[in-house]
């Protein structure tokens, strides 16, 4: 890298903290890579504008209530570890479309065109994140009453 420093650019992307560990293990190349730029996380409205884009994309639509249903669902993913910005919102959208998949087999009726093509609340609702707020708000401990 110092030898071809004018004709070579080098990239290392990753998580802040990652990145931090991957610095720190050898302390020479911190110092011979001079730029050190870092993006800001997506808020849950531009996590949601892009979720919106890609199930247009796909051909899909989302049901009524239902981008109001996938913005808790961003509200309560990206409180979790491991969230992944707009991968996870892909990742979502795709498990979101099985669902949606799921859901039309076992209704055993004629389809048309906006079901095959919608997702609705039930389709996000569906998703362990909702599961795991329902159990924990199941297990928490009663309210005394007075």
């Amino acid at each position: 890298m110092e030898t071809e420093r004018s004709s070579l650019v080098v990239i290392f992307a990753g998580y802040p903290d990652r990145m931090e560990t991957f610095f720190s293990a050898n302390p020479g190349l911190s110092s011979r890579v001079a730029h050190h730029i870092e993006f800001p996380d997506y808020t849950r409205e531009e996590l949601l504008a892009i979720a919106e884009v890609m199930v247009a994309q796909q051909n899909f639509q989302f049901g009524d209530a239902a981008a109001d249903a996938f913005d808790e669902y961003l509200a309560a993913r990206m409180a979790r570890p491991r969230f992944a910005n707009a991968r996870s919102v892909r990742n979502a959208v795709d498990r979101c479309r099985l669902r949606q998949a799921n859901r039309l087999v076992q209704e055993h009726r004629p389809l048309g065109k906006t079901d095959l093509m919608t997702l609705t609340t039930e389709d996000i609702y569906g998703s362990s994140v909702f599961g795991e707020v329902v159990r924990a708000a199941e297990e928490a401990p009663a309210c005394p009453t007075e």
